[in-house]
């Protein structure tokens, strides 16, 4: 009896002072794991703070690449993904680990090099030539080496322009996008980087955009919800809220308006509004 009265003084002294038991903050959160580059941006600061307000939720963030992202919703180790991978998350979705995959927005990604651009990269007539351009000359190109949608996308340019990097000149950082860009600014070197991530630090940096616009360096991003049938202990709950959240008209907005005052022009661009449903 005196066990029993004492624990329900413990649980009325942690309401009064605004503590919540484990198991009832374990429900008042959700598990994002998403991308760097939408940490590294700012972007999230602008978003969550909202979701948090508006669903009473509060957000576990972990920012990785997006392979490491997925590969918690593999082990069940998130609610909810906002990563930018497609093949890896369309794969992801088929096997069965994630559901309700939405777009969210998109940017591009940007080839980035010193002022001096010692491979002549600026006169690359796409991103396949500029690669081409900068293994030729065995200049200093650092890589994520990460997993990451950005490292996806490399790998696939190399591939693409029939290259197998290697030797002292293509460096692995096995870092996140903004620490990879300190490096490349470091060492006056050449990479690859979401254009969001590159304005959000640009001037801590002393890289320039060499190569842009080609169609094969369109960034784009995905919400995609844990499956629950497969890992019966994340918060379904939380999971779809906050996705909703992700394509609602107050998300995009902030979206839409995110990066304007400070760099003239938005970071990334909505694109919810343009579809409704799940993409398989």
């Amino acid at each position: 009896m005196a066990k029993m009265f004492f624990g329900n003084f413990l649980l009325a002294c942690y309401l009064l002072l605004g503590f919540t038991p484990l198991g009832a903050q374990a429900q008042q959160s959700v598990i994002l794991a998403t991308t760097t580059s939408t940490q590294d941006s700012g972007l999230l600061d602008a978003l969550i703070p909202v979701f948090e307000k508006q669903s009473g939720y509060f957000v576990k963030t972990i920012a990785v690449g997006s392979g490491q992202a997925m590969a918690m919703g593999r082990r069940g180790e998130a609610d909810a993904l906002l990563v930018h991978s497609p093949d890896a998350e369309i794969q992801f979705v088929n096997e069965g680990f994630g559901v309700n995959r939405r777009i969210v927005m998109h940017n591009d990604f940007v080839v980035l090099g010193p002022k001096n651009d010692p491979a002549s990269v600026k006169s690359a007539k796409d991103a396949l030539d500029a690669f081409t351009r900068i293994a030729k000359s065995e200049s200093l190109f650092f890589s994520r080496a990460d997993e990451s949608g950005t490292h996806a996308l490399e790998k696939k340019l190399w591939k693409s322009a029939l290259i197998n990097p290697g030797g002292g000149w293509y460096q692995e950082t096995g870092l996140g996008m903004g620490q990879t860009l300190a490096v490349a600014a470091e060492k006056r070197g050449y990479t690859l980087s979401d254009r969001g991530t590159y304005l959000a630090l640009q001037k801590n940096l002393g890289l320039e955009i060499i190569s842009q616009g080609d169609p094969i360096l369109m960034n784009i991003y995905h919400v995609i919800e844990v499956n629950p049938e497969k890992f019966p202990k994340v918060n379904a709950k939380a999971a779809r809220q906050f996705a909703d959240f992700c394509v609602s008209e107050a998300a995009q907005k902030i979206i839409a308006d995110f990066g304007k005052d400070k760099y003239g022009s938005p970071l990334f661009f909505p694109d919810a509004i343009k579809a409704s449903a799940p993409e398989k």
